[in-house]
């Protein structure tokens, strides 16, 4: 599934030059920024060119983004000259290859498989198209069906960026918990007591596709109870969640998963536990005969896995069959409380499809792509393909935060955090919203049911990622780490929040972010500050905030040269224009010596001109009140911010002086004084 990524960038402000036109859109990273070290090191050893790939992979990405805005190159051609042999005007398929499987893609995957035929076609027709050599033609003709994957992933775009430094974190974890001996085998079904007590393996699948094994992770085994959420989100997509919902419920049990009873309504309690999973079942299609039923079931567990492997084990099935009796206790009860739908066929039919969706046979790798499929809203992975409507994708995944984990459902959620089903089987299917399904599987189980190493490796995943349902929250643990972080990242959510939260007045946002310890001079691509902003849009009590109390430069520099005093004057904010003025002033009082006479602090003869000229919309006893202030004479009284008492001083030594004083044009006396002025002179300045 494709996403949208965004991209960060924050550039300083800085004088306007050539260059300045050509730097990355805002939420854009530029190129060189777009992969970590990781991930440079690993493609430069495959490509050989360890000096150069971060400049090669600069301009790679750099071209990609822009590819079909200006045309120039296609990114067919780009992809080809990134993998071109030195002197030859051949590219190496191979290391493309390699260079995929570096950021988790694998070569089976299906969106991969019509560059797979192409490539094999021209291994057939030339026999040094083994050596994976291609000609420029060919090579683009054979990565053309699968060139927005290809691009994708060059750009570093994946939902993971960082790939290699999280596998190594999960295999890190991963071997701390095969220590772990705790636990027993199942034995209530002699096929999973014969178990290997010793086999442990972990899958990880990710939304975008990136996969990474573990361990024992192509062992097959039977799903048992992790099939009853899968059973019910394929029924809820055919029949409707409120359907199904009229025969079971949806609140933990708070009993045992196959006790004989049933809620206040007369149904089963949830989907999830014995009694609920046999009423599912028995909503399958149950118009067709059992052998059209089961097909129907496993060609749908085949679309979730992405045409994975999904066997059946009929050994486990005979088994499970012949140790039922609980389960048709179970059944009859419900019978007799008339919780079977209509058209029901016999107890011994529904049971027998129920041990056999039981028996399902599968992988950690193919579980994983369908744990994923959850964590996707119901769109495969590796497919793009919808396989369960969104409001059944998330009621199940509900129904597995609250009820998956048998009676340790409660504490697995406090604990972890995250949705998951186990099975007896030592099976165990965890969903990180948004970003990946994870299979875990050791036979080994708790006094619970549920595998000591799968929730094991769930507690310690928790505690050194930011999965945890509620690690999203406002001045939580910063020490977890975010694998879908990217370089700048952070920044960039920031500096486009503050922005807004600027240009819309947001005093709250604001001032959280200052709170929060947020830098509140970031700058955009422009070197725009919210300071500009704020003044830009006539905001003056965040003009007042950022400056007077976060302590921000009152004068900064966009790539124009302009300041938020030249944005308020623009749009005619004159609050703003006075309060930056007064700062302007201010900090020209500041520059001088503190220790001379009053005379040395007067303001010099050119910047009087240049105030009067620039600000000649303001009424005159605004000026006079700062130049007042700049020469030493302003009493405590005239520091206000509103600037908005009158002063009836004027800046004279006679009325030659007052004249240019006032036009702003001629050259000034050294030094200016002041002293008050009738109002005829008031008015003739004005």
């Amino acid at each position: 599934m494709m996403m949208a990524e965004e991209r960060d960038f924050v550039i300083a402000p800085s004088p306007i030059d050539d260059d300045s036109m050509n730097m990355p859109l805002l939420g854009q990273s530029p190129p060189s920024e777009a992969h970590s070290q990781h991930n440079l090191n690993a493609i430069g050893e495959i490509l050989n060119r360890k000096t150069s790939v971060a400049q090669i992979m600069s301009k790679t990405v750099e071209g990609l983004n822009h590819a079909y805005e200006l045309r120039d190159s296609s990114p067919e051609d780009l992809i080809f000259d990134l993998f071109k042999m030195p002197n030859k005007d051949e590219a190496s398929i191979s290391k493309l290859i390699k260079v995929l499987k570096s950021f988790g893609l694998r070569e089976s995957d299906p969106r991969l498989r019509h560059m797979n035929e192409k490539m094999k076609s021209f291994e057939e027709e030339d026999d040094d198209a083994r050596n994976f050599l291609l000609t420029r033609d060919k090579f683009k003709e054979c990565i053309h069906p699968s060139v927005q994957l290809i691009s994708q992933a060059l750009r570093n775009h994946l939902i993971i960026p960082s790939w290699g430094e999280f596998c190594g974190q999960i295999k890190s974890i991963y071997e701390e918990c095969k220590s772990i001996k705790d636990g027993n085998v199942a034995t209530y079904i002699p096929q999973l007591a014969r178990q290997n007590p010793d086999i442990w393996g972990l899958s990880i699948c990710t939304i975008d596709g990136q996969r990474v094994s573990f361990g024992d992770a192509k062992v097959p085994f039977c799903v048992q109870s992790v099939s009853k959420a899968f059973n019910y989100a394929i029924v809820s997509s055919d029949l409707g969640a409120d359907f199904v919902h009229s025969y079971v419920g949806h609140e933990p049990s708070g009993r045992l998963f196959n006790e004989i009873c049933l809620d206040q309504n007369g149904k089963p309690h949830n989907p999830l536990i014995n009694a609920g999973a046999i009423i599912v079942t028995s909503l399958i299609r149950n118009h067709l005969t059992m052998a059209d039923r089961f097909d129907f079931v496993l060609n749908e567990y085949r679309k979730l896995a992405g045409g994975e492997h999904v066997g059946f084990n009929n050994a486990t099935f005979l088994s499970e069959r012949d140790t039922a009796d609980r389960n048709y206790a179970l059944s009859y009860y419900m019978k007799e409380n008339k919780c079977f739908p209509p058209g029901t066929q016999g107890l011994r039919e529904e049971l027998d499809l129920y041990f056999q969706l039981c028996s399902l046979e599968t992988t950690c790798e193919t579980a994983a792509v369908m744990a994923a499929t959850f964590a996707n809203g119901g769109v495969c992975s590796l497919t793009d393909e919808l396989c369960i409507h969104p409001r059944p994708c998330r009621d199940v995944l509900s129904l597995m935060y609250s009820c998956g984990m048998y009676d340790f459902s409660g504490k697995f959620a406090f604990q972890v955090g995250l949705p998951a089903k186990s099975g007896v089987s030592g099976v165990m299917i965890v969903v990180v919203p948004n970003l990946m399904g994870i299979c875990l599987f050791a036979p080994p189980l708790d006094k619970m049911g549920n595998s000591t190493k799968g929730v094991a490796f769930c507690q310690k995943l928790i505690e050194y990622f930011n999965f945890h349902n509620y690690d999203s929250l406002l001045h939580a643990d910063s020490k977890k780490h975010d694998p879908r972080r990217r370089i700048g990242n952070r920044d960039t959510e920031l500096v486009v929040s503050l922005l807004f939260a600027a240009k819309n007045g947001d005093f709250d946002v604001v001032r959280r972010m200052y709170l929060q310890g947020t830098n509140l001079e970031m700058a955009d691509y422009d070197g725009r500050t919210a300071l500009h902003i704020a003044a830009a849009e006539g905001h003056t009590h965040l003009v007042k905030f950022f400056v007077n109390v976060a302590k921000v430069n009152h004068q900064p520099r966009d790539r124009w040269g302009r300041t938020p005093l030249d944005d308020a004057r623009t749009f005619h904010h004159e609050d703003c224009i006075r309060f930056l003025l007064k700062q302007h002033v201010r900090a020209h009082k500041n520059s001088f010596p503190n220790d001379g006479p009053a005379s040395e602090n007067a303001i010099d003869s050119e910047t009087l001109p240049v105030l009067l000229a620039q600000h000649q919309h303001l009424k005159r006893n605004v000026i006079a009140e700062n130049i007042r202030l700049l020469n030493g004479h302003a009493d405590e009284s005239s520091g206000e911010d509103d600037l908005t008492g009158t002063t009836g001083v004027m800046l004279i030594n006679d009325t030659e002086v007052k004249d240019k004083a006032c036009n702003g044009v001629r050259k000034m006396p050294p030094t200016i004084k002041l002293q008050r002025v009738s109002e005829a002179d008031d008015e003739n300045c004005t």
